[in-house]
């Protein structure tokens, strides 16, 4: 899932909203999945951001998210039907109260992380941060940290998949290895990793410091990010989410 936080351009609403706006929508999602108690809300909170991402133009993107979480889910699944022994006998070592709690589990589990990555995708990091300073008033230099690292999550995978490539040309089986035989090939790049990483953190810093980190304010943005018919209509749709999810 490489590249899964990079901005995707667009001219949907999504796009166009100011960059606070979907964060609040993506955290409606989150708090009316833990509220929800009945799988078919958290099942229709999955499908609506199936849809999002369809129509953000991000679905080949949510689809891969979408299947990396439902594998964590399905390991949450059986690790709490293995937990759970309260209930009647279903199958094996499940019992009814355990594939429940299971069920429920895996599907906050999707339902919670999924929005998340979607309004990342959708958003600008420097959008993000100077949105958070100007309409929050959050420090620069906290707003900035912020999303610096979450810029560097795709820059880190890249650099991780070219090493890969580098050692596969190299002779290294990564192409053949699967499951643990892959993860201890993979091991011994960490040093390579960390070296490029605080290396890059390094430039970074630099970079910032020349181009007046420690002067910059809430009102050094050009951009102005105010809130739109757009962003009503959002922080509509994000109450009826929690009031669904509250009421089932």
């Amino acid at each position: 899932m490489a590249g899964f936080l990079d901005y995707s351009e667009g001219t949907t609403a999504l796009h166009r909203a100011n960059p606070l706006t979907k964060i609040a929508f993506a955290v409606s999602i989150c708090v009316a999945t833990f509220l929800a108690s009945d799988v078919r809300v958290l099942l229709l909170f999955i499908l609506l951001e199936l849809l999002v991402g369809l129509y953000a133009g991000i679905g080949k993107k949510t689809i891969s998210l979408l299947g990396g979480f439902a594998v964590l889910g399905c390991v949450m699944f059986v690790i709490q039907t293995a937990v759970v022994r309260d209930g009647t006998a279903v199958f094996l070592f499940m019992t009814d109260r355990g594939i429940d709690t299971g069920a429920h589990v895996a599907l906050r589990l999707i339902a919670f992380a999924l929005p998340l990555m979607q309004m990342l995708t959708l958003t600008r990091p420097v959008d993000l941060s100077n949105a958070a300073v100007e309409v929050l008033h959050i420090p620069y230099r906290y707003a900035f940290t912020i999303t610096t690292a979450l810029r560097f999550v795709p820059i880190f995978a890249s650099e991780m998949s070219q090493i890969i490539e580098a050692q596969t040309a190299r002779g290294v089986g990564f192409d053949e290895a699967r499951g643990l035989h892959k993860l201890r090939l993979m091991l011994p790049l960490a040093a390579p990793l960390l070296i490029s990483s605080v290396a890059k953190a390094d430039d970074t810093a630099l970079a910032a410091e020349e181009r007046g980190f420690y002067l910059r304010t809430r009102r050094s943005s050009y951009k102005r990010y105010p809130f739109r018919a757009v962003d009503l209509s959002f922080f509509v749709i994000a109450a009826l989410i929690i009031v669904v999810g509250a009421l089932f």
